[in-house]
């Protein structure tokens, strides 16, 4: 069976590099599953979970907003302003920043258009990671031993 090639980068790092199943991310256009042999595509990505499947095992990631871009020859690379491998993710200090966030928007409604849609997208982006880090907490998952190796 075929596999896909999967690329993810951030800014800082290169946060997973490897030989996939199949992977899943959030993007503006709604939830999308790439599989081998998928047809060339580029999309916007909103912060959501990234879901990678190797040799029948699910690994959870987080990314905030960024780029996805599907290759021919089964290639995948996404281009995110951050990502982090469910291993990497502190639930205490993600409800502080999430707490920050829900302050700022409050503050912010109204107010300064620029600075509400920031605290927006900090919010949108601390959720995301709150949605994985309490899987992993929920299922135990390893969600990276094999990630970034």
């Amino acid at each position: 069976m075929s596999k896909i090639s999967l690329n993810i980068v951030t800014p800082e790092r290169v946060v997973y590099e490897d030989e996939v199943d199949s992977v899943s991310v959030m993007t503006e256009m709604g939830e999308v599953t790439v599989l081998p042999n998928h047809v060339p595509l580029v999309a916007n990505l909103r912060a959501g979970e990234l879901r990678l499947t190797k040799d029948n095992e699910e690994h959870f990631l987080v990314s905030s907003t960024g780029f996805l871009q599907v290759r021919p020859g089964n290639q995948v690379v996404i281009l995110a302003d951050s990502a982090e491998r469910a291993d990497e993710l502190d639930l205490a200090a993600i409800e502080e920043a999430r707490e920050r966030a829900r302050k700022l928007l409050e503050e912010k409604r109204g107010v300064d258009s620029v600075a509400f849609a920031n605290a927006s997208a900090m919010m949108e982006r601390e959720l995301a990671r709150h949605r994985v880090a309490s899987k992993r907490r929920k299922y135990r998952d390893v969600g990276g031993s094999k990630l970034g190796q």
